[in-house]
């Protein structure tokens, strides 16, 4: 599979990692409905076989359970791949999140994802969110420090902007920024890309496939029967108006992939990766039937002309929604 630089660091990422999010179950305000676990493990296991050499993970999802899941499913393979993890978000008894940037909140943090995953040294240590804002700077310190001890490798961001940002670098170098981005999300272009490009700082990101919107998999029927503790029920994106107009890009989009004998998770996928400021994108599994599939969106580049296609569609899309 192709690899690029992650940022400054000498990590080499695949260029589609492996997101546990959906690992990480139901049961909270962000969860994905039940998940056997024997599925999660299973699933890993073949993204490594496929070449994958990095999962993303959080103590978030799940209360920790994605981790737990993750280091299970490591054992004895932990050198084949890059682990990166996050701070920051705490789920609470009814479900709802909270976030805590606090120091010694933190710290213990650090600690229970080392003792979930099995491991010594975690590659990619990320604050989740910016929240509160005037913690950041006191969280970032603490992963300063466990880089200092070895426990971290190297330090990284998620879902912040260029101003947070550079309250971090006078701290200690960023080592890389995870931000959503799709063809439904596209904030990232405006400023974020070409800052982290000047700044050495690498590019991982999240939702390419829209939480599974993009792959062409998904109907209104089949919204309708998600569990109750499945968040994407209450997504603006699987709602009213944005629904019907993703629906009809997405089979706009379908011709396309086809007469590159490709799927629509595999264009998604490919078509956020064709920024050169883009190291990697996660893509999210929970089936081992599934990784294959996933996998082969790498190392497509897409053409100049199914760019342009593709951007006449996205526009056709947003004036339906103006």
């Amino acid at each position: 599979m192709q690899t690029r630089q992650l940022g400054y660091t000498d990590l080499h990422l695949t260029t589609v990692g492996l997101g546990a999010w959906a690992i990480g179950g139901g049961g909270y305000q962000f969860g994905w409905g039940a998940q056997d676990d024997a599925d999660s493990i299973a699933t890993i296991r073949r993204a490594l076989d496929e070449g994958i050499n990095w999962i993303d993970t959080a103590p978030g999802y799940g209360r920790g359970h994605s981790e737990e899941v993750v280091g299970t499913a490591l054992v004895g393979r932990r050198h084949q791949a890059i682990i990166a993890t996050k701070c920051g978000i705490h789920v609470l008894d009814n479900g709802e999140l909270t976030f805590r940037l606090k120091r010694n909140l933190v710290q213990q943090e650090i600690e229970d994802s080392l003792r979930r995953l099995q491991t010594d040294v975690i590659d990619l240590y990320q604050i989740h969110w910016p929240r509160p804002d005037e913690d950041i700077e006191e969280a970032w310190e603490v992963i300063a420090d466990a880089i200092r001890a070895g426990k971290v490798r190297y330090g990284g961001v998620s879902n912040f902007s260029i101003s947070q940002m550079e309250r971090l670098q006078a701290i200690h170098p960023i080592a890389s920024l995870q931000p959503p981005y799709s063809m439904l999300h596209r904030d990232v272009e405006t400023e974020l890309l070409s800052y982290c490009a000047d700044h050495k700082i690498g590019v991982v990101v999240y939702s390419p496939m829209e939480r599974g919107l993009l792959t062409g998999k998904i109907t209104r029927e089949r919204i309708q029967a998600m569990p109750p503790d499945d968040h994407r029920r209450r997504y603006a994106p699987f709602q009213e108006p944005q629904l019907s107009a993703n629906l009809e890009l997405v089979e706009q989009l379908r011709p396309i992939a086809e007469r590159n004998g490709r799927t629509l998770a595999q264009l998604a996928i490919a078509w956020v990766l064709r920024r050169p400021e883009v190291t990697a994108a996660i893509v999210g599994a929970r089936r081992p039937d599934q990784v294959a599939e996933l996998a082969g969106a790498s190392g497509w580049d897409l053409s100049p002309a199914d760019q342009e296609a593709i951007e006449a569609l996205l526009s056709r899309r947003r004036q339906s929604l103006t």
